[in-house]
């Protein structure tokens, strides 16, 4: 017997992968309508189609956090997310934290400890600083540093970052104890 196919004989028509995917974001509380690659990661989404280059590419592989943004309140590493995971979903980039010209207390301590240098990691740690305070499980400078040990700062302003989130977690429990 011949096994080979006969001349002419129909080929399987090749699989067609979709180009573009329709996703929908509520991005800093603006609901924002996309068309990205399917294979776009979120932190690509944010910075190439909404101009939010406050999130920063870093190692793109999920090692520095410089990518940190929050995800219906949770921090994640936005380089290792497609966008097309998130679709309905609410991110919040450090472009969202400001009101207005009001800083939040996490931006506004970080100033007034000196808590950045260059200032790449900033926007990932003062991301996944929010969160942090928000979860209450850091209760010492140790749990906070391990807590935060996903952001790396490159310049080592660690105790200063640990002293901005000390700031605002004992303001916080000020508020709550009156």
């Amino acid at each position: 017997m011949n096994s080979k196919p006969k001349s002419g004989a129909a080929a399987k028509p090749a699989v067609s992968l979709p180009t573009k995917s329709r996703i929908t974001l509520k991005v800093n509380g603006a609901v924002k309508k996309l068309e990205v690659a399917p294979w776009m990661t979120l932190l690509d989404a944010l910075r190439e189609h909404l101009d939010l280059t406050g999130t920063k590419k870093g190692c793109d592989h999920g090692q520095c956090g410089a990518c940190t943004v929050l995800v219906n309140g949770r921090r994640i590493n936005s380089c290792l997310t497609l966008a097309i995971m998130q679709d309905g979903a609410e991110v919040t980039t450090i472009e969202g934290f400001a009101e207005g010209q009001m800083l939040h207390p996490l931006q506004q301590a970080f100033i007034e400890h000196d808590a950045f240098q260059c200032g790449y990691c900033t926007p990932g740690q003062i991301c996944s600083a929010v969160e942090l305070i928000s979860q209450g499980r850091a209760k010492s400078p140790d749990e906070i540093r391990e807590l935060m040990s996903g952001n790396i700062c490159r310049c080592g302003a660690y105790s200063n970052i640990v002293a901005a989130i000390q700031q605002v977690m004992q303001a916080q429990e000020r508020k709550i104890d009156k």
